[in-house]
């Protein structure tokens, strides 16, 4: 099977690459396991080695979805859909691991999509994802570091995440021009509560646009009475956005949403 540059189609085939990628799931009898993007199914081959009670892989090339139904046959469940339109679906008796050789263009946005939904810790018991390293890094990224921003703090809001090991482009076919990293997420069991996410999107989205500036603007962006409302939140407006943590920026999105 030839990949499709136009579904950012990188296929993993290293044997010994794909088994530690399968271990850090640590899969049981009872498992229900979801991989997203099998591609040609060498990483869904080895999680059929664990025997999990249930394998659903979803594929949106439709080529590879007829290959996948001859190679496992009645092995495993196929959706033959985009991701990014199935998330209405996962609703199982039990929390599911996720296993997914992510496509670059839209990584970002699958994993957004997850931390968005309700009580991701009831339907989602780990992921397992595979990033362009760019990405790993800004999401594993902490204050004050240059990487630190919108996507390390959304996602540190509803999970934690753990760097595993970056891996060599010459372990895809066809070979990538960017090192890819292995992250581990784990959906936290309590989270501070948001009314929507959008609004975490929209006011880490008003800081890091002008990540170079000091808070003092995007304050003014979001609040008429800015100052008073940096005063009650102990903020220093002459800091830029990479010097406020992860729990300060929830408080403000929660001040943000009291007030309107």
């Amino acid at each position: 099977m030839k990949s499709k540059k136009s579904l950012g189609q990188n296929f993993l085939s290293n044997i010994n690459l794909l088994n530690h990628i399968v271990n850090m799931g640590n899969i049981l009898n009872n498992d229900i396991i979801i991989e997203i993007g099998p591609g040609t199914g060498n990483l869904t081959n080895e999680i059929l080695k664990k025997n999990p009670k249930k394998i659903i892989v979803i594929e949106k090339d439709n080529d590879l979805s007829k290959f996948l139904i001859t190679k496992f046959n009645k092995k495993i469940d196929i959706i033959n859909k985009d991701i990014l339109k199935c998330y209405s679906d996962f609703k199982f008796d039990r929390p599911v691991i996720v296993y997914g050789n992510l496509p670059y263009n839209i990584s970002t946005k699958i994993l957004i999509s997850f931390i968005k939904l309700d009580k991701l810790d009831k339907y989602f018991k780990k992921f397992v994802f595979i990033f362009q390293k760019e990405v790993a890094d800004r999401i594993i990224a902490e204050q004050n570091t240059k990487n630190y921003g919108r996507l390390s703090i959304l996602t540190s809001w509803k999970t934690k995440c753990e760097k595993i090991l970056d891996i060599d482009p010459r372990y895809f076919k066809p070979k990538p021009k960017v090192w890819s990293s292995l992250i581990v997420i784990t959906p936290k069991s309590k989270v501070e509560y948001i009314k929507n996410p959008k609004n975490l999107e929209h006011v880490t989205n008003i800081f890091f646009n002008q990540k170079r500036k000091m808070i003092k603007r995007a304050m003014k962006q979001l609040f008429n009475d800015y100052e008073a409302v940096s005063k009650n939140l102990r903020l220093n407006l002459n800091l830029r956005p990479q010097n406020i943590s992860k729990q300060k920026y929830i408080e403000i999105c929660k001040v943000y949403e009291d007030l309107n």
